[in-house]
């Protein structure tokens, strides 16, 4: 039987009514386990005027979630996890440690348990991975070596729900074997979603690579067509190590009770209804329940006392008028562009906020992707005199700022990223424009959609070739900020960020699905 997919789970009349659940989508949580699964308990009591109330009485069974190593990863699983304990589920975040872990998430996590202490966090038993056996992407070869130390765990809670990171999909297998019904979480937004669920289609439509066919569109349903280029690093290859990993996360995302989606149909609507529709579904399979619940950003700063910085300087600077930069935890550029970017910013004088971390030295490999790395030197790295002649209208911080705070803040008007898909987030809920400047993982494909599907961005041109020269920064971040076509943009962002607001919103279309769903799961 077709299972259906559902992005609206109930009526905005009746917020918590099961019977605006379809019955196809209920049965779609029960596998074949015949262990009780109830998420809580409950006890009827019956009014004087003859009405019924269900009263919680306490939680049984958690839901677990599982993210892969990488902050990004991390905290939107977090997020999913306060939006789940709000509703009365016990959540439990199941952590895996990278190797040569340097504890950088310890204080993170920390500051989120004190914070949220209905989540929990259960960190697996370090795995050591050789060097021989390190491929391309580690987190795959993590998360299956982990497996066994995820299944005691999962067998010794009994979970409700498990629910999985796209590159922890070998914990589908450990799910399959304990009968817990399994769930995968896209971080990523829906038109990523549409090209790696129709991914087993074009591997077997076309021999080449995507590295032989260059600049050649790769087409997909329901997506914006993109050079084979701007796909992700390890989808290069088709006969390497990490592809087949990804041809596997593709044909498992079949496998699942549901997809849940960290973006809101509004914001991608022509991806997310052509996923509903089947169209990117394999031929003989059934497309799973796909629930938009975005968007999930932070809901604070864990550490925000080390941004104060960063705040009170933008307490000084007009409205809308700082350029701010900053490119993700795993965004480092070489020393050369690093000086190009200051030329750049001191050539448009425009005000800025730049956070500049050190450059990648010859020594990292996939093995250390992971480490803090070491603050940025920048007398070594900075244009002679460029703090001193940029002072007052420039701030350069060292490593990180509170990115999520900063693009709230009234005085930014411009925000330079790598287009990951937690800062398109962040950036839209800010209603603050953004310049496009990808780096690694889905990120150029993400640039692709930002301008041409959704335009919500334009691109610096050079991201793709072997650096952004300065005149490029200059002249791109003087549009945004001073030109008509800046002042669309701006106009644009905004609107989608009501829209993001309004799908939020109490009845709005990702609240009434996060909402169906766990209905459904208490119920099932």
């Amino acid at each position: 039987m077709e299972r259906k997919n559902y992005c609206h789970h109930r009526s905005p009349s009746h917020p918590y009514s099961r019977s605006h659940i379809p019955n196809t989508q209920l049965h779609s949580h029960r596998s074949g386990a015949t262990r009780s699964r109830h998420l809580a308990a409950y006890t009827l009591t019956v009014n004087m005027d003859g009405t019924q109330t269900a009263t919680t009485i306490s939680p049984r069974k958690p839901v677990v979630l599982y993210p892969s190593p990488g902050m990004g990863h991390l905290v939107s699983m977090i997020e999913i996890g306060k939006l789940f304990t709000a509703r009365g589920l016990v959540v439990t975040i199941v952590v895996i440690d990278p190797p040569n872990n340097t504890s950088a998430t310890g204080p993170f996590l920390a500051g989120v348990s004190a914070a949220n202490p209905s989540i929990s966090f259960h960190r697996l038993p370090q795995v050591k991975l050789a060097e021989a056996e390190l491929p391309e992407m580690p987190t795959f070869h993590l998360a299956r070596l982990s497996n066994p130390h995820l299944r005691d765990f999962l067998a010794r809670t009994s979970p409700a729900i498990l629910v999985v990171d796209f590159f922890c999909s070998a914990a589908m297998d450990v799910a399959a074997e304990l009968g817990i019904p399994a769930y995968f979480f896209c971080t990523s937004g829906a038109q990523v979603l549409a090209f790696f669920m129709h991914l087993t289609v074009l591997h077997r439509e076309s021999t080449a690579s995507f590295r032989e066919m260059g600049e050649e569109l790769v087409h997909a349903p329901g997506i914006t067509p993109f050079p084979a280029s701007h796909s992700i690093q390890p989808l290069m290859d088709r006969h390497g190590p990490a592809y087949k990993e990804l041809l596997d996360v593709s044909a498992k995302l079949f496998r699942s009770q549901g997809i849940i989606v960290n973006t809101f149909r509004s914001l991608e609507p022509r991806a997310v209804d052509t996923i509903v529709a089947g169209l990117c579904t394999p031929p003989g399979l059934s497309t799973p329940p796909v629930y938009c619940i975005g968007p999930l950003i932070k809901s604070e700063e864990v550490g925000v006392k080390r941004g104060d910085k960063c705040l009170a300087w933008l307490d000084t600077q007009p409205k809308a008028s700082v350029v701010f930069l900053c490119f993700g935890s795993l965004g480092r550029f070489s020393a050369k562009q690093t000086r190009e970017v200051a030329a750049g910013l001191e050539a448009s004088g425009q005000r800025f906020l730049w956070v500049v971390r050190s450059p990648p030295s010859e020594e990292d490999s996939a093995k250390t992707k992971f480490e803090k790395p070491a603050e940025p030197d920048f007398d070594a790295l900075l244009p002679k005199g460029f703090l001193d002649r940029t002072k007052g209208r420039g701030l350069v911080v060292k490593s990180w700022a509170p990115q999520r705070d900063v693009l709230a803040h009234d005085a930014v008007g411009c925000f330079v990223t790598h287009c990951g898909w937690n800062s398109v987030l962040e950036s839209v809920m800010a209603g603050v424009p953004m310049l496009a400047w990808p780096l690694y993982a889905e990120q150029k494909m993400n640039v692709v959609f930002l301008e041409q599907e959704m335009r919500l961005a334009v691109a610096m041109e050079g991201y793709d070739k072997e650096q952004v020269e300065a005149d490029e920064v200059a002249a791109k971040v003087r549009w945004v900020m001073d030109s008509e076509g800046g002042k669309v943009l701006r106009e644009r962002t905004l609107a989608a960020m009501r829209q993001a607001n309004d799908a939020l919103r109490e009845g709005g279309e990702s609240e009434a699905t996060l909402a169906g769903m766990v209905d459904a799961w208490v119920h099932a």
